[in-house]
């Protein structure tokens, strides 16, 4: 493998790593809410948040492109205040990877706010701890399975992703260009294909290894839940 492809596997550590673990937060949170509240309008956030799901990425990242460019709502505010651009940039890629991977990490953690025993909830309630402490204390210990396979998932995904990444942050070597965009570029080049089996490779191998993470977690969540 060349150094640009070496840079591209970890740059892709980094990215997933960091957008996996900066909207893991607002993942508890909005699971947390959509496991346990009853609101009229619970239908539309969780559409809002499954909305990644079923959305091409590139018009996600059309999307992000639109509100982060320099001319953008959120760009232009951001590159006024702090003299900051995110586009074209490793941010950029970080936030397209957190906002396609983030309905994975929700839909993992409800779950497991919602299988967790309420009743011990109820009891420290009872015993006169705030809500906050009976979350901190009590709600999130229980669902500590559901947040790390939460996580997990969402690392594989951001591993993968492609189209939201190349709309937002470019295809620059050594900068932006992840996994999977050095694959696409090897393979649009002359006699490119077999410089992309390495990367192809080494793919599968970090998507297995959190796959077998994940269904590890999953196995240790069950037997706690017998128990």
């Amino acid at each position: 493998m060349s150094i640009h492809d070496w840079q591209a596997i970890w740059l892709s550590l980094q990215v997933a790593v960091l957008a996996a673990t900066l909207s893991l937060p607002v993942a508890i949170a909005v699971a947390w809410w959509l496991a346990r509240t009853h609101h009229p309008l619970r239908w539309l956030v969780e559409t809002v948040v499954n909305l990644p799901l079923v959305l091409p990425p590139v018009v996600t990242g059309f999307l992000l492109l639109v509100l982060f460019s320099p001319l953008g709502p959120i760009g232009s505010l951001l590159n006024g205040l702090f003299g900051v651009s995110i586009v074209l940039t490793w941010y950029a890629a970080v936030l397209a990877a957190a906002i396609v991977s983030f309905p994975l990490a929700v839909r993992a953690i409800q779950v497991a706010f919602q299988q967790s025993d309420r009743r011990l909830e109820s009891a420290a309630r009872t015993l006169g701890a705030s809500k906050w402490s009976t979350f901190l204390g009590v709600s999130l210990p229980l669902a500590r399975h559901g947040v790390l396979a939460g996580w997990l998932l969402a690392f594989a995904r951001s591993l993968g992703e492609f189209g939201a990444t190349i709309m937002v942050a470019g295809n620059i070597a050594g900068e932006t260009r992840t996994i999977p965009l050095a694959i696409y570029s090897h393979v649009n080049s002359a006699d490119g294909a077999r410089y992309a089996w390495p990367l192809v490779l080494v793919a599968i191998l970090l998507s297995c290894l959190a796959l077998i993470a994940g269904g590890w977690i999953e196995r240790r969540a069950s037997r706690s839940r017998s128990d």
